[in-house]
């Protein structure tokens, strides 16, 4: 039974497993690595990944994507009449992997390796970790992106001592790591991200920059309208990858309006995020005290480094070319298989190690006269070698006082109003005649950035806590009940996700072609539903390679159009 890594994305998923002696990605039911992390519903029936990502922009009251940026949160997401929460919407992604893994595999999977963004807070690395649970999986490891990155980079380019920086630019969060390999050791040295930014911010700003050389307010275009439009400034990115200028055109309520974009008025009108992403690379280098000259190469993964202007602008401020791996958006997988596979103690890896880094600082609050507010006391600074421990000692501010509340917080700020409160712990004080009054608190955080906290008074009397995140977290009849539920959603098979993901195909392109083009997709949309009622395997599987080519030449002759 093997164990499989998970790269559980903003944008798209995909899973890999080591096998003969290597990483091996593992194909979903259309033949692709990638499966859009996007989920819909359709008459009852849960469909994810491409075919809900084809459907999303036509019926974008019974879809979610880009769910991952809410994970640590308790707040709902609609597919119609039924939420859920962002931790059971990527269950269901994972479900999908996993059984797209069982069906490669032959075999059952029920443990797995999950890659997390190293800047994932404990809330959202808890909610990763419930998202695994509910869809099956035994999560063995929660692994940081750019570290699962570092660790396939290491093993697919260079064997010599070293020391690079990983910078993971995906499509809804960014991560930066400075590391250093020596024999078999893969050592992260500093880590530095941003969770709320990626490839769907610049389809954002692209579509905010037509809506205002067209006039229009973003505010006033309808759901399906919007999703459109950002569907249209993705296809616009992705044309000024290969080209210096990309064509975007937009049917609106008005009629077709078009847009040319330069790569240079691309930089121009996305500055505030080519900022943004320079400094946590540099707040990742001053962690280390590092400069440019420490860095021996630069190392691109993620789907948005493919951005030429991404490479251009890194190389203007860091002076050092970097290095796009091909296929970036697969390597982060690839590095959760490798740790799978140093997990299951697999010949070939078995002695490589791996070292990660706490991504926060972590502490109390104490009480100061100067400030209303608790001030944040560090007893695990970030950056600090997992796992790892660390004690303090605090004195209660009042020499009367009977007992004590400690109030355990993440973050960077002085002012813990400012900092992710973790919980609190109890412990009574009580008299100590002519000794002094303390409290001794110790910190254990693991290599999962699980936390416990210890708490010890002069008299020797204990209070343990691990920090659970309450307000996410379910009890076991809850989450019994949950996986029941995940489990029993009308999924739908192999054969019906290929036909309706032709379906939904024919739905999009029967909006953007016209005349005799539109003819010919919805005769063969109509054949498709008719060969599905009939109900005969072998000729709809004839019909769909017939169809499948038909579409893709629209496709193509509607790519040439736009770009002419």
């Amino acid at each position: 039974m093997s164990m499989i890594g998970i790269d559980l994305g903003t944008t798209n998923s995909l899973a890999a497993v080591w096998k003969d002696g290597k990483s091996t990605l593992i194909p979903n039911p259309l033949g692709s690595f990638l499966t859009p992390s996007v989920v819909a519903e359709e008459g009852g029936a849960i469909l994810v990944g491409t075919v809900a990502k084809e459907k999303r922009p036509i019926h974008p009251e019974q879809s979610a994507a880009s769910f991952k940026r809410l994970m640590g949160t308790d707040q709902r997401i609609y597919l119609g009449s039924r939420g859920y929460t962002p931790q059971e919407l990527s269950a269901v992604v994972l479900q999908k992997l996993k059984q797209d893994a069982e069906e490669f595999l032959g075999e059952p999977v029920e443990e797995a390796v999950i890659s997390v963004p190293a800047y994932f807070n404990d809330e959202q690395r808890y909610a990763t970790k419930q998202a695994g649970l509910l869809a099956g999986l035994k999560v063995e490891r929660l692994v940081n992106e750019p570290s699962a990155a570092a660790l396939a980079c290491r093993k697919l380019c260079h064997e010599e001592d070293e020391t690079f920086l990983v910078i993971d630019f995906g499509g809804g969060t960014l991560d930066v790591s400075v590391v250093t390999c020596f024999d078999q050791v893969v050592e992260i040295l500093a880590v530095a991200g941003d969770n709320h930014l990626g490839g769907d911010d610049f389809d954002q700003r692209i579509a905010e920059h037509f809506c205002r050389e067209h006039g229009m307010k973003t505010e006033s275009l309808k759901p399906e309208q919007w999703l459109t439009l950002l569907k249209g400034a993705e296809l616009c990115k992705r044309q000024l990858t290969e080209k210096e200028a990309g064509m975007m055109e937009w049917e609106g309520p008005e009629g077709k309006m078009g847009l040319i974009l330069t790569r240079e008025q691309l930089i121009q009108i996305c500055a505030p995020l080519f900022k943004r992403m320079e400094a946590v690379v540099k707040k990742a280098l001053r962690d280390v005290s590092a400069g440019t000259d420490a860095i021996d190469r630069i190392v691109l993964v993620g789907g948005t480094c493919r951005m030429p202007v991404i490479r251009q602008y890194i190389r203007h401020f860091m002076n050092i070319a970097p290095v796009i791996e091909d296929n970036p958006e697969e390597i982060v997988a690839r590095g959760a298989a490798i740790y799978a596979g140093i997990k299951e103690r697999r010949e070939e890896i078995r002695d490589v190690l791996l070292t990660d880094i706490c991504p926060f600082t972590l502490g109390v609050g104490v009480k100061d006269a100067s400030s209303p507010d608790l001030l944040l006391s560090p007893v695990i600074e970030r950056n600090c070698v997992l796992p790892y421990s660390r004690e303090q000692s605090y004195v209660p501010c009042n020499d009367d006082q009977t007992e004590v509340m400690i109030h355990i917080f993440q973050g960077e700020s002085m002012h813990c109003s400012e900092n992710l409160f973790l919980g609190s712990l109890h412990l009574d004080m009580p008299p100590a005649g002519t000794e002094r009054r303390f409290v001794k608190v110790g910190f254990t955080y693991d290599i999962n950035g699980i936390l416990e906290v210890e708490a010890v008074n002069h008299a020797g009397q204990k209070r343990r806590k691990v920090i659970l995140n309450s307000h996410i977290r379910m009890s076991d009849e809850e989450l019994e009940k949950r996986l029941c539920e995940i489990k029993s959603l009308n999924y739908i098979s192999k054969e019906e996700e290929q036909t309706l993901y032709l379906l939904a195909r024919a739905d999009r392109l029967y909006r953007e072609c016209l005349g005799r083009d539109r003819e010919v997709v919805q005769l063969n949309s109509q054949r498709l539903r008719a060969l599905m009622e009939k109900k005969d395997p072998a000729e709809l599987r004839a019909a769909r390679k017939q169809v499948e080519p038909i579409f893709d030449y629209l496709e193509e002759k509607l790519g040439l159009e736009k770009l002419t």
